[in-house]
């Protein structure tokens, strides 16, 4: 298996822990990952709370020019109870986003990478698509 979908495997992990409590919004993951190691993790919290890429980037204290973000759905581009997690990605300074799946709601749905890809960030997409899509299915469109 190659580095990148272990990454998105341990992220897919980390998402299990928002559930019930993220409910209606889907539960995703994200890990961040600096030389190949795990130094950062989070996951959707309850409704009104961070997305799982604050979480992770808030518990992370260091630079992010070298830090690769795994995400197991398309971060989001609008601004509804939380920020825009496109923007907040773009702001720390992470160049490079590895994303699992797109997010199928219509105020998304590629509208979050294409903000990141503006913006010069490096964007992999369908990492572990089918392992995420078994578990995220059933949680998407409801928020």
């Amino acid at each position: 298996m190659n580095l990148d979908k272990a990454f998105m495997l341990k992220a897919l992990e980390v998402s299990r822990a928002a559930l019930p409590e993220c409910q209606p919004n889907p539960p995703v993951g994200c890990v961040l990952v600096l030389g190949g190691q795990v130094i950062a993790e989070g996951f959707t919290q309850k409704i009104g709370g961070n997305h799982a890429e604050v979480e992770a980037i808030s518990a992370y204290d260091g630079p992010m020019e070298e830090v690769t973000a795994y995400v197991t759905l398309e971060p989001c581009s609008f601004v509804g109870r939380t920020p825009a997690c496109s923007s907040v990605i773009i702001k720390s300074g992470i160049k490079r986003v590895v994303v699992a799946i797109l997010d199928p709601d219509e105020r998304n749905n590629g509208k979050g990478l294409y903000a990141l890809e503006k913006e010069g960030i490096k964007v992999d997409i369908g990492i572990a698509s089918r392992e995420v899509s078994e578990f995220l299915y059933p949680y998407l469109g409801k928020s």
